[in-house]
């Protein structure tokens, strides 16, 4: 047993054999713990099981533990390539006991596995003890058989174990390997122990205390046990290296590295080879667990690592990017262990190639403008300080890279005057924010941002994560507390929160701690990138400061996703139905529905909507994994990623692929669907469920708008659409297949029923009825004589606004020769008046005036129409027969 992958798969077999259950690696980013920036321990994951405020189905457990010490308290990047044991990343051994067995069985159990599973020579072992641990002592004694020469009493910090001020904490038992008397070194507590002879290779952690306020230490009841050993040391021992850059996986790194630059792994490059061997790995792991590089944060914890990396590369001479050309040997040796590698190997190349290619430029840029700025100064002068912010704000180029680069000169560079530069730029955002028609209640943020920086959004991995509250608003003043009852918005160090962009709604959850519940209604974005969460404090005071537990609400946001992704996929095939004219012009993305609008010149056809849902459905039942990456959004753009209307983009883009590439239109080496995306999406298509197009209408002019729903709010809508045609069918007794031929015929006979009806109506409006005019003498048909000329005047109601014209004809026929004057009363109170002359009597009479009379009379204002034919109406319908007495005192006095 030798290689690295062997040696990890019996340590963890060898415990699982013992009772342990084996717990795949927690993620780089911790979850559980804001105070840290990356995961150190293999203990992280468990924190909060030994505090007890997790419970979980096992009492002993194992991992190998993935950790990164790259940043705060425990930074070894500076380090690493030119020691022995230095990592930015590492794999952390471990055996735990949550209140189970203690220092015996521990003690047991690791013996066994170094001496027997291992085959390490008893003589070669020491083991150490805290200063005062008897009981550690003496059990090495027995149980190992340790001569008491070999089991070295330790006092301090280094053999004694605090998870912090307050807290559990216990004393320590490590264990030595001796590399032999060739390496200059002394055991541990000698004055030599700095040396390399004596290797710490594993440390058990006997858990026992709760330190309390005060200096105080009381007995825990369920004493615990945490132990770790580093894999990478381990190896080296059990393959005979006293160097860790000389085991198996390193050297086919190096090698790989090797045969790419032509750098000799033993010759005077020897430390840039072991830089980018380890970086590769750091920087991999993390960008798997969802850190891509910034200049924030963890962030710009990665785009250091990465870019100290990329400048060994270009001291071995690569001409082009190297890191992204060395993935695929970093996952042929650890993918099998951490499939998450496997997974991300696209997005990790994909990462690194872009950030080296523009690093690369920033480099080439700096230089040949810092060489110009600093071509007059001589040893022991100060570069310009502006220069250097110029070189930091508009070219990317790091005051550290501009000072590393004057170093060798002599030349020191302005820092004061770089710092005055730095606060005027802020001092002009500021203004730029506080100008831009924002409320006087969102000055806040600016501030806030400038002080706490970008908010970590931890979302795309996690919908549970812990953070601490960096500050509380309330009524857009920053406030020192939000008690009981009281709403507010809280900022946070980092978040699983999705904040409102991009079309995609704000997440809602709950956040607790001790003593508090804080209810998140909304999460949004502001000043660029800081995430605020509105909500409601439901029991405790919030005060900055406080951890907390933060818990998205999942069923909400696995709906959003199902939505989002859905937007991309009817995007796609409404490109392929309607053609490549559609281009998007907002949308929302909600949990329980979606909306996307686009360009497009005259409604969809039913048939169009169709076959758009039919394809969207084809890649959802499909169920390809969705992949994200991040390219330049250049590279992105040319690649034919689509990008959403009204959104600004910055040099670094996230690319979200789905469909499979080769369905034929639209599609492109990424996929089928490809477009910039920052929203959250589903890992495989058929997560969707169901697409179903539930509307489309119009937006504006050549804006159309489609609406659809997912997963089960589809099904809903389907099973409620089913529901309602079989009550159709039995309203109509019939069958469901022949409710539409049911309907077609009623509405026929309902049409021949109105015609009737109408028919009816108008024939009892003209046979009948009262005179309009009480004083005149009319008949009973309500014809009477004005002067010499007919005049057929009533009032009607029942009958159509659009049918008054054609009871005029009607009248005009039965008189031969007269006026015919017809006011039609609606059921709101309303009228409508149509007056009618015969050809004979225009010359005398014009139609248009005296419609326009009765108007005045009704209300109304105006009428139209010919000499012949004219019409009119008014408000006030009760005036009916005024109006017609006003026709009729108009022809009596023509």
């Amino acid at each position: 047993m030798s290689g690295v992958n062997e040696i990890r798969s019996t340590f963890l077999n060898f415990f699982k054999e013992n009772g342990h259950e084996i717990v795949p690696s927690s993620p780089l980013v911790p979850r559980n713990d804001p105070t840290l920036m990356f995961t150190n321990a293999g203990m992280v994951q468990f924190k909060n099981v030994f505090t007890g405020v997790e419970k979980r189905p096992y009492q002993r457990a194992t991992t190998s533990q993935k950790c990164v010490r790259a940043g705060g308290k425990h930074n070894d990047l500076d380090n690493v390539g030119y020691t022995a044991r230095h990592h930015t990343f590492f794999e952390m051994l471990g055996n735990f006991s949550f209140g189970d067995y203690f220092k015996d069985r521990a003690i047991e159990l690791a013996w066994k596995l170094v001496t027997k599973e291992f085959g390490l020579p008893k003589d070669k072992l020491t083991a150490t003890v805290y200063i005062d641990d008897d009981e550690a002592f003496n059990l090495w004694k027995k149980i190992a058989g340790l001569p008491e020469s070999r089991i070295i009493r330790i006092a301090g910090s280094d053999n004694f174990w605090q998870m912090g001020d307050t807290g559990p904490c216990g004393p320590c038992s490590e264990i030595f390997y001796d590399h032999g008397d060739k390496i200059w070194g002394g055991p541990p507590g000698s004055p030599e122990a700095d040396g390399d002879r004596f290797i710490e290779i594993w440390n058990l952690v006997f858990m026992q205390f709760e330190q309390l306020e005060g200096g105080v230490r009381n007995p825990l009841p369920k004493p615990s046990i945490d132990t770790g050993a580093g894999l990478e040391r381990v190896a080296a021992v059990l393959q005979g290296k006293h160097d860790n850059y000389d085991i198996d996986l390193f050297v086919a790194l190096i090698r790989a590295i090797s045969e790419l630059t032509g750098a000799d792994p033993q010759g005077p490059q020897k430390a840039s080879l072991r830089v980018i061997a380890d970086h590769l790995r750091a920087s991999s792991f993390l960008i798997a667990d969802g850190v891509l590089p910034s200049n924030e944060g963890r962030g710009y914890v990665l785009r250091r690592i990465m870019r100290r990396a990329m400048r060994h590369a270009q001291l071995l001479g690569a001409k082009d990017p190297l890191m992204h050309r060395l993935v695929w040997a970093l996952v042929r040796e650890m993918g099998q262990a951490y499939p998450e590698l496997v997974r991300a190997e696209n997005l990790i190349e994909e990462t690194l190639r872009l950030e080296e290619t523009r690093f690369r430029k920033t480099l080439e840029k700096g230089l040949s403008i810092l060489d110009e700025k600093s071509r007059g100064l001589k040893k022991g002068d100060m570069f310009d300080g502006d220069t250097a912010f110029t070189l930091y704000d508009t070219y990317g180029f790091p005051l550290d890279l501009t000072q590393d680069a004057l170093k060798s000169r002599g030349i020191g560079v302005d820092q004061a005057a770089f710092t005055d530069a730095m606060d005027r730029q802020r001092e002009k955002a500021r203004a730029a924010w506080a100008g831009s028609g924002d409320t006087a209640t969102e000055n806040v943020w600016f501030p806030l941002r400038e002080k706490l920086g970008a908010t970590e959004f931890l979302g795309y991995e996690t919908e549970t994560a812990e953070g601490v509250v960096a500050a509380l608003v309330k009524d857009g003043k920053e406030v020192d507390s939000l008690k009981p009852g009281e709403s507010g918005a809280l900022v946070l160090n980092q978040t699983p929160f999705y904040a409102e962009s991009g079309g995609q709604v704000g997440d809602t959850g709950v956040m607790t701690g001790e003593g508090v519940r804080f209810r998140v209604t909304d999460t949004q974005k502001k000043a660029g990138d800081l995430f605020v969460h509105l909500g409601t404090v439901e029991q405790g005071t919030l005060k900055p400061g406080t951890a907390l537990l933060l818990q998205v609400d999942h069923a909400r946001r696995t709906s959003i996703r199902a939505h989002h992704s859905a937007t991309h996929i009817l995007h796609e095939a409404l490109r392929q139905v309607l053609g490549d004219h559609i281009a998007q012009r907002g949308s929302l993305v909600a949990p329980d529905r979606l909306r996307f609008d686009f360009v497009h010149p005259k409604p969809i056809t039913p048939e169009e909507l169709s076959r758009v849902e039919d394809i969207a459905n084809e890649v959802v039942l499909e169920n390809d994994e969705v992949t994200t990456r991040l390219m330049a959004v250049d590279d992105a753009r040319d690649a034919g990623a689509r990008a959403l209307f009204g959104e600004k983009y910055g040099d670094e883009v996230r690319v979200v692929s789905m469909g499979k590439s080769a369905r034929g239109h639209g599609s492109n080496a990424l996929g089928w669907s490809v477009e910039l995306c920052g929203g959250t999406h589903v890992r495989r298509t058929g997560d969707i469920g169901l697409i179903s197009v539930t509307g489309e209408s119009a937006v504006a002019s050549g804006v159309r708008r489609i609406e659809a729903l997912t997963g089960r709010h589809a099904r809903k809508h389907a099973n409620d659409a089913i529901v309602l045609a079989k009550t159709a069918a039995a309203e109509l007794r019939t069958t469901v297949e022949d409710v539409p031929a049911r309907i077609a015929a009623l509405m026929e006979e309902r049409k021949k029923l109105e015609r009737d009806l109408s028919d009816a109506r108008k024939k009892l409006a003209m046979g009948g009825g009262a005179s309009a005019s009480s004083g005149s003498s009319a008949s009973a048909a309500g014809i009477r004589e004005v002067g010499n000329v007919k005049l057929m005047a009533r009032s009607v109601e029942g009958i159509e606004m659009k049918d008054l014209k054609s009871l005029a004809d009607d009248g005009k026929k039965q008189l031969g020769s007269g006026v015919v004057a017809i006011v039609g009363v609606t059921e709101d109170g309303k009228a409508g008046v149509v007056v009618g002359v015969t050809s004979d009597l225009t010359s005398r009479f014009n139609a248009v005036d005296l419609a326009r009379v009765a108007s005045g009379v009704l209300g109304g204002k105006g009428g139209g129409g010919r000499p012949d034919m004219a019409q009119a109406g008014g408000p006030d319908g009760a005036k009916a027969g005024a109006a017609l007495s006003a026709i009729e005192k108009a022809m009596a006095g023509a």
